[in-house]
């Protein structure tokens, strides 16, 4: 099989960025990672690496051999699930993307569970709090809080979620309870800064469908939710947070509600792939079994009923 295995080992090396990062990926040493290369060069009578550089560069043709590479290697992959679908196994690798706090305390349980059931198949999971798209091509499925405007993915929705305006009790004890969205500005508030977006202005609705727009001022601001959560808790002020995070806090009475009658933006939870047509079978197993988990409500809202 070296003429298939040629190419995911040379795509190592360029997903890797360095001999040094492959060889740790393919559990070798450098010295063998470079033998491979140069016979594999030898092989093409090609150069594909530029070993002048400091940094990994690829030669024209490495540029080709890896582009083309992807392509067969994608075609090859589809082929065997295809082939392996027919006796409904689930193996391969599968690679995915999740969130940090999500990612922690959901994914990680669920995809243990699901490659018990699967022992043949591989997973990785990637945790971050960046969504870039383009940076998100090599998964199979990336979980995402929340909508995407711009993505060119296929989003399968897995579960309800909201976002909720939380304080503790002894923060509105002192301050005292906002009565409409136009006393948040005086309030102090906790942003949670995510990406790009325009986290100090705040959207909602009402039960009466009046929608409101305010601007507010950070008292403090984190990139990290946990940090947001922890100031919340501390009464350092007015936070915006998904329930799926929240919601034992809030069957505690460590946190409440501020104005309830208000909705902020749904923040549910979608399961994103490149694209439907051509799925493939771990993929497509992978996101049944995770909707499963959250149907038919998320663990979150049990948590409130208790």
């Amino acid at each position: 099989m070296r003429d298939i295995d040629d190419p995911r080992f040379f795509l190592h090396i360029v997903r890797g960025g360095s001999l040094a990062a492959a060889a740790r990926a393919l559990n070798v040493t450098p010295s063998a990672v470079t033998q491979r290369l140069q016979a594999l060069e030898a092989r093409l009578g090609l150069q594909l690496v530029d070993r002048s550089a400091r940094k990994l560069r690829l030669t024209d043709e490495g540029e080709l051999f890896a582009s083309e590479s992807e392509k067969i290697l994608e075609q090859y992959d589809r082929m065997i699930d295809a082939l392996q679908s027919r006796r409904s196994l689930v193996r391969g690798h599968l690679r995915v993307q999740g969130t940090f706090g999500f990612g922690r305390r959901y994914l990680a349980p669920a995809l243990a569970a699901f490659q018990s059931e699967h022992p043949q198949l591989k997973i990785t999971l990637h945790l971050t709090d960046r969504w870039v798209e383009t940076e998100s091509g090599g998964y199979d499925v990336v979980v995402h809080i929340g909508e995407l405007a711009n993505s060119s993915r296929v989003a399968f929705r897995i579960a309800a979620n909201e976002r909720l305006m939380l304080a503790s009790p002894a923060y509105l004890k002192r301050e005292g309870m906002p009565k409409s969205p136009d006393d948040l500005p005086a309030h102090s508030c906790l942003l949670l800064q995510e990406n790009d977006e325009d986290v100090g202005l705040w959207r909602m609705q009402s039960s009466r469908s009046k929608t409101a727009t305010v601007r507010v001022q950070a008292s403090l601001l984190s990139n990290d939710g946990d940090v947001i959560k922890q100031w919340a808790l501390a009464g350092r002020g007015i936070m915006l947070r998904s329930e799926w995070d929240t919601a034992s806090e809030i069957a505690a009475g460590k946190l409440v509600r501020v104005l309830p009658e208000w909705r902020l933006p749904e923040a549910n939870v979608y399961a994103l792939v490149p694209q439907r047509k051509g799925l493939s079978s771990r993929a497509r197993e992978f996101i049944q079994f995770l909707g499963a988990q959250f149907q038919p409500e998320p663990p979150w809202r049990a948590v409130k009923k208790k």
